[in-house]
């Protein structure tokens, strides 16, 4: 019998890609989010529609279900606490609750590196680094949150592993591309200083890759309780990523920069 699985946020970026990964490796996939996705239906994932801020939906959702992969959260840095607060916190509560309530042992939670981002410059960092002394946004703080909740859950009953990918890209990006595009084509981007500061991104595929791989670590017993950054460790200069990004659009590679 095939394991069941829940996918929080199926219809996203990240979560689209997870599900079709999941199906393509066998799995029985549920996806649980605010809205039903035909793309996810097309391919045989069960959509259940629901808000994770209510514990009686999400306890719903998760009935039957033999491992979680949460991934919907409120991202961005513009918005008031409290915006960020019910979908990330309360949101991961509720899952948390509800794997141990309906005797789930695995869950992979997404959280971010900026959980470990003070606004300084971080070079060769590990997963040894500390959380943030301060948090530039709530984002940060609530997923900071979540993922201390979630680590903290992790034992004989429910195994627990975060993962933490990094500006995550490729085909069906609806986030970062649009944005930067959308921002060049009404001249309004800017490269802030002269952009040779080196990034570290991931490819969806490797993002969606990374959750599969953790729960078949958690399965043998490994990685429980940790957290991990996910990267295509192949650090990129910003006026490369972002030229990158502009030239198949026709826009000029080089937009126009400011002092820091």
């Amino acid at each position: 019998m095939a394991m069941k699985v829940l996918v929080t946020g199926g219809g996203g970026f990240l979560g689209t890609a997870t599900c079709k990964e999941l199906v393509a490796e066998g799995f029985e996939v549920c996806s649980f989010s605010r809205s039903a996705y035909p793309h996810l239906k097309a391919i045989g994932v069960r959509c259940i529609i629901g808000d994770i801020t209510k514990k009686e939906d999400t306890r719903a959702a998760c009935t039957g279900i033999d491992a979680i992969f949460h991934i919907a959260a409120k991202a961005g840095v513009w918005g008031s606490y409290a915006s960020y607060f019910g979908p990330n916190v309360l949101g991961t509560r509720n899952i948390i609750q509800a794997c141990l309530k309906n005797n789930i042992r695995y869950l992979v939670h997404t959280s971010s590196p900026s959980v470990t981002f003070s606004g300084f410059d971080q070079n060769g960092v590990n997963e040894d680094a500390p959380y943030a002394s301060r948090f530039l946004t709530p984002y940060q703080e609530t997923k900071a949150i979540a993922e201390q909740e979630v680590l903290s859950s992790h034992g004989n009953k429910l195994q627990t592993i975060v993962l933490r990918p990094h500006l995550i890209w490729g085909p069906g990006d609806n986030q970062l591309v649009p944005r930067i595009v959308k921002l060049a084509k009404s001249g309004k981007l800017r490269i802030v200083g002269n952009g040779t500061k080196r990034v570290d991104a991931v490819y969806i595929a490797n993002a969606a890759q990374s959750q599969i791989n953790a729960l078949a670590a958690l399965r043998r017993g490994q990685c429980g309780g940790e957290s991990f950054f996910i990267t295509n460790h192949e650090p990129w200069p910003m006026r490369d990523i972002i030229g990158g990004i502009l030239k198949p659009h026709g826009l000029p590679s080089q937009p126009k920069k400011i002092p820091t």
